[in-house]
């Protein structure tokens, strides 16, 4: 016999973002956010316009990410669908801001490598690869946000 009940999406609050997936990657998301805004903070901004979206970028999702951690751990989404709506809709619209952030940010590297402050470039080089981490870590966020938001 068929049944007529339907699985209900549950959305975590409190530690329980700690230890379910997609939630788990809240912390690796600010660590290496957090890590990309520093290093471009660290560096001589030779062309101030790619490196000025890759500071927009990193901060804008760092402290958007914090936000919306602190209102999971509060359990501020009343376990409402549109809250795993509004994730997934975050979560894509970071990964996509990172991955146009770490594309400027890698080709004016790619274009300071000759005649430049070698701890600069070296700088820049790791906040790519911060920032490609980043990228990935948000994309996966969004794909395992859109499969929670399915549920709902």
């Amino acid at each position: 016999m068929a049944s007529n009940t339907t699985t209900m999406g549950n959305l975590p609050s409190r530690i329980g973002i700690c230890t379910t997936i997609p939630d788990i990657l809240y912390l690796p998301e600010l660590i290496f956010g957090g890590l990309v805004w520093i290093l471009v903070a660290c560096t001589l901004v030779v062309p101030p316009n790619p490196q000025g979206w890759v500071m927009f970028v990193s901060v804008f999702c760092f402290l958007m990410t914090f936000i919306w951690l602190v209102v999971f751990a509060c359990g501020g989404h009343n376990n409402k669908g549109s809250w795993a709506a509004a994730d997934f809709a975050y979560h894509g619209l970071a990964a996509f801001f990172y991955l146009s952030a770490s594309v400027a940010l890698a080709k004016v590297t790619l274009e300071m490598s000759e005649g430049t402050n070698f701890q600069n470039y070296q700088l820049d080089i790791s906040a790519v690869v911060f920032s490609y981490i980043a990228t990935l870590l948000y994309f996966v966020h969004t794909i395992l946000s859109a499969i929670r938001w399915k549920s709902f």
